[in-house]
């Protein structure tokens, strides 16, 4: 896991490091389902999105808000995704499973994903990530 959480007066930030743009995708989506769902997850189950934004900051906000439709609408908990992004566009094919109660009710609820300090920098180390997720 490369993501942490930060302090934060009411929601959850969490901090994600990766050396790529999909990566750092795949870390953040890794750290939605560990706030929704805990550590227990698994796949089996595949969904595909594709989306298209202005730049990677509402792309990744879109990305995650619609991974968090889905779980919440079909019932599923994602384990992984193999992201694919060219400029602004992204195709990901998610992994999970349904949700089960006595696995994955040790989260907490988050409402919606912020614009409020979301930022994505990169150096010659890779990608950083700040995000706030709506609790």
């Amino acid at each position: 896991m490369s993501f942490v959480e930060l302090p934060h007066t009411a929601d959850v930030k969490i901090r994600a490091t990766a050396p790529t743009l999909e990566t750092l995708f795949s870390e953040a989506l890794a750290a939605l389902m560990q706030v929704l769902y805990g550590p227990d997850r698994n796949g089996g189950e595949k969904r595909a999105i594709q989306l298209e934004a202005e730049d990677h900051e509402s792309l990744l906000r879109d990305f995650l808000s619609e991974v968090l439709f889905i779980a919440e609408v079909d019932g599923l908990v994602f384990s992984g995704a193999d992201i694919h992004i060219e400029g602004n566009h992204l195709s990901a094919s998610l992994n999970g499973e349904p949700f089960d109660r006595r696995r994955h009710a040790r989260g907490t609820e988050v409402k919606g994903i912020s614009y409020s300090g979301l930022a994505i920098t990169s150096d010659a180390n890779g990608y950083m990530l700040d995000i706030v997720f709506d609790v």
